[in-house]
């Protein structure tokens, strides 16, 4: 027999504000902050954007409409909703399952990943990792990870923090939270460009992140776009689908995945304007990738003007561009020990909370007194960070494309894209399926495989 419907009221987003926040929210992480700049420079600038847009609309964008079309018409988790959807006794809810495991790997790593973001946050205060010299910045940062109280309680605050939010519910954490955060960011990233945009290479960093160098393009620098591009939109996971039954009935989903997509590249643009005409004006790397954030950025706002506060602004914006992506990862989880245990929402977070932490602890001493223990040659943090990255992400995906596009039918999404037919999104719905039956699937497995070595 199908699966019914939860009789109890879901608590859900209350206006479109809130639901493109908490989307966006999602979609932004740290990533946003270095990896993105970092990679289209060294990718060929312009060339690399318009390969990365192509992708985007190939690969992110129909996902992420799938994803969020799926959660909406179940009003489920992800495990319960394509359970709901699926034909009898084929077991699509595993994608859910993935989904699950892959947000409480992602969680292990990217916490402590996050809580170096939030000592940073306090090091700007007191300046004590504010230096000219890349060599003070590097050591200050090598001794934080190598410390592992530090790595630990930082972790746990970071966890207790995000469940917190989470225990004053969906409109009452989540959206509240975000509808704050996601302008304050936009306004301190514009803050820091216009400084930015006063020094005196910033032509140099501006030309770095847009002009096109087509020489550098080739089928790495393809691969490498496509994969971002998967990554960045917060799919594959089960974060998506879990937003997507929390949507109104009336929402449009495709047009709210296009905002969070545009949205989500102009973070990341904000984010090279800001970095790289300091990085260019005092002549440090501009790919470093995460040592930019941890490393070379204090040095460079150690030679500024207002060069604490600066730093202080910098580290505030990455941590909230890390909360959303939190809160989205342990809303999965949470929510579907609510529905399938049936455990009252705060017991729910704090189970959550403790299985992130013992993985996670795995990953905050990797820097430290498990710098040693090696799973295939990878650390605990690497391992967790390559088993979800290159292989349970890259799975949902595929499979969620596949259902979309094959299990449910071309009728149910078409109606449910269209709102039962009072948008006029039929068009759109048949390119989107035909997208997620015959493109996105064969790009995410090229990338899947490219990622494990395989080709």
């Amino acid at each position: 027999m199908a699966a019914t419907r939860p009789a109890t009221k879901r608590d859900g987003f209350t206006s479109t504000l809130g639901v493109l926040a908490a989307t966006l929210g999602s979609a932004v992480g740290l990533g946003n902050i270095w990896k993105f700049p970092a990679l289209t420079g060294a990718n060929g600038g312009a060339g690399f954007l318009l390969i990365y847009l192509l992708a985007t609309l190939l690969v992110g964008l129909p996902v992420m409409i799938a994803e969020l079309t799926l959660g909406r018409h179940a009003r489920a988790n992800p495990i319960r909703a394509l359970r709901m959807l699926a034909p009898p006794g084929q077991p699509w809810w595993l994608v859910g399952v993935i989904g699950m495991l892959a947000a409480f790997l992602i969680m292990a790593f990217y916490s402590e990943v996050v809580a170096w973001v939030f000592v940073y946050v306090w090091k700007s205060l007191e300046g004590s990792a504010l230096s000219s010299d890349p060599a003070v910045t590097e050591a200050a940062f090598a001794a934080m990870v190598g410390n592992p109280w530090v790595s630990l309680v930082s972790q746990w605050l970071v966890l207790l923090l995000i469940g917190g939010i989470l225990v004053k519910g969906v409109a009452g954490g989540i959206e509240a939270v975000t509808k704050r955060l996601m302008p304050l960011l936009f306004l301190l990233l514009a803050g820091l460009c216009v400084f930015s945009l006063t020094l005196d290479e910033a032509a140099a960093g501006l030309a770095f992140l847009f002009k096109p160098d087509f020489s550098k393009v080739d089928a790495a620098v393809v691969l490498t776009a496509v994969g971002l591009a998967f990554f960045k939109m917060s799919i594959g996971m089960g974060t998506m689908m879990t937003y997507g039954s929390y949507f109104r009935s009336e929402q449009n989903i495709p047009l709210t995945a296009g905002r969070v997509m545009v949205a989500d590249l102009a973070v990341s643009l904000l984010a090279g304007i800001a970095i790289f005409p300091a990085v260019f004006t005092f002549g440090f790397e501009p790919t470093a990738g995460p040592s930019l954030v941890f490393i070379t950025l204090p040095a460079v706002f150690a030679q500024l003007p207002f060069g604490q506060g600066l730093m202080l602004v910098f580290f505030i914006l990455t941590s909230i561009a890390a909360i959303g992506a939190m809160l989205s990862l342990l809303e999965v989880p949470v929510l579907v020990l609510t529905e399938r245990l049936g455990l009252p929402r705060p017991l729910a977070i704090g189970v959550c909370v403790l299985a992130v932490a013992v993985p996670g602890a795995g990953c905050a001493l990797s820097g430290s007194v498990l710098a040693g223990v090696r799973v295939a040659g990878l650390t605990f943090f690497d391992l967790m960070d390559f088993v979800s990255s290159n292989l349970l992400l890259p799975v949902g995906g595929i499979l969620i494309a596949l259902f979309a596009g094959y299990v449910w039918g071309r009728a149910a999404f078409t109606r449910a894209v269209s709102n039962g037919g009072t948008l006029r999104n039929e068009g759109l719905a048949v390119v989107v399926l035909v997208l997620l039956r015959y493109v996105s699937p064969l790009l995410i497995g090229v990338v899947m495989l490219n990622g494990l070595g395989i080709i």
